[in-house]
This record gives structure tokens, C-alpha cells and sequence, in this order.
């Protein structure tokens, strides 16, 4: 079974499928007719992969019982996922909701990326972000 993935790196792997979902919103808007941007599943899949337990389940297992198991193991790698997509969501809807114009979702993915290399967010709580 693979190590659990530090909740730091799920956040800065999250914020990496944010960039770039909005660096191909971008680059669409630019073009519409462009056909060759990957539409990021890529990413999205080598997340789930790596954060998703690998689950032995015995030959013998009733139905209850693998359903048990699997919401056992699978339920703390879910929970890391919407933890990160959430935070990365609050700061963006915080900013937003502030009305700050000058700031953009680019600066505030980068400043939550920065803040989480640091080792926060969880150990600030100094307001707004930016």
C-alpha cells in the first residue's frame, strides 16, 4: 500500500490543477478553434492514483464487508482531496468576496502556494489573503 500523500503536497498539487484548468480556459478564450490543449484529466488522474489506497480485498469478503473496508480506506484519501479543493476554493472566494479587483485568481493560487511552502495557511490566520 502506498504512504498516505502529505496534506501540503495534495494542496500544491491542487493548486497546480487550478493553474493550469485556468491557463487552458486562457489560451481557449484566445482560441477557440484550438484543439491541442489536454484538457487537464491527466493531472487529475495522477492525483487520484497517488493519493487513492491500494486495497486488498480477500477472496472471501461478503459484500459488507468490502464496502466496509473500501469506505475505510478510501473515505481519509476523499477527504484529503475536498480538504484541499476547498481551501484553495475559500481563498479564492474570499478575495473575490472582498471586491479586491486588483488581485487575480493567478496571485492568489501563487500566494497560497507560497504560504503552504512556508508551512500555513492552517498556522496563520492573519485575515485576508494578499
Amino acid at each position: 500500500m502506498l504512504a498516505a500523500m502529505e496534506q501540503r503536497e495534495v494542496v500544491k498539487r491542487v493548486i497546480g490543477i487550478l493553474t493550469e484548468a485556468r491557463e487552458m480556459q486562457r489560451l481557449l478564450e484566445a482560441d477557440l478553434e484550438r484543439e491541442d490543449l489536454d484538457a487537464g484529466a491527466g493531472a487529475v488522474t495522477a492525483l487520484l492514483n497517488e493519493t487513492m489506497p491500494h486495497i486488498a480485498i480477500p477472496d472471501d469478503f461478503s459484500v459488507e464487508e468490502v464496502v466496509t473496508v473500501v469506505g475505510r480506506e478510501v473515505g481519509g484519501a476523499v477527504e484529503q482531496l475536498v480538504s484541499a479543493f476547498t481551501l484553495a476554493f475559500t481563498m479564492l472566494a474570499q478575495v473575490h468576496d472582498s471586491g479586491q479587483t486588483d488581485v487575480s485568481s493567478a496571485d492568489v493560487l501563487q500566494d497560497l502556494a507560497l504560504r503552504v511552502e512556508a508551512g500555513g495557511p492552517e498556522d496563520e490566520d492573519d485575515g485576508p489573503v494578499l
